[in-house]
C-alpha cells in the first residue's frame, strides 16, 4: 500500500513528549501518531453510533420547534390553574424547586 506523508507543526515540548511516549511504547513517532489517531477515530465513531438515535430525536425536535414559530407573549395565559401548577411542578423537577420565579407579571 502506498504511503502518504503528512506534515504537522507542534511545540518543541509536545514533540519531545510524543517521542518519549513513542519510545516507551516501542514505536517510532509515525507509528505512534497513526495508532493514537486511529484509536481516537474509532472512539469518536463508536460514540457517534451510540448516540445516533438521540441525535436524531434532538434534530427532529429542533426542526419541529423551528416550524412551530415563536411562543406567544404569555405562554401560560391559556392554561387553567391546574395546568399552570402542573407546568410549575415539571419545571421544579427539571430546574429545582428553588429556581427563581419567572411567571407572567413577576420579576425573574
Amino acid at each position: 500500500m502506498a504511503r502518504t506523508r503528512i506534515s504537522i507543526s507542534l511545540e518543541q515540548e509536545q514533540a519531545e513528549r510524543i517521542r518519549r511516549h513513542a519510545d516507551r511504547a516501542g514505536m517510532d513517532v509515525s507509528a505512534y501518531l497513526v495508532h493514537a489517531a486511529t484509536r481516537q477515530m474509532a472512539e469518536t465513531e463508536a460514540i457517534e453510533e451510540q448516540f445516533a438515535g438521540v441525535d436524531a430525536v434532538i434534530a427532529a425536535a429542533e426542526a419541529e420547534a423551528a416550524r412551530a414559530g415563536e411562543l406567544p407573549e404569555e405562554p401560560l395565559a391559556d392554561l387553567t390553574e391546574e395546568e399552570r401548577q402542573e407546568v410549575e411542578r415539571a419545571l421544579d423537577l427539571v430546574y429545582g424547586a428553588d429556581r427563581p420565579a419567572a411567571r407572567p407579571g413577576e420579576a425573574a
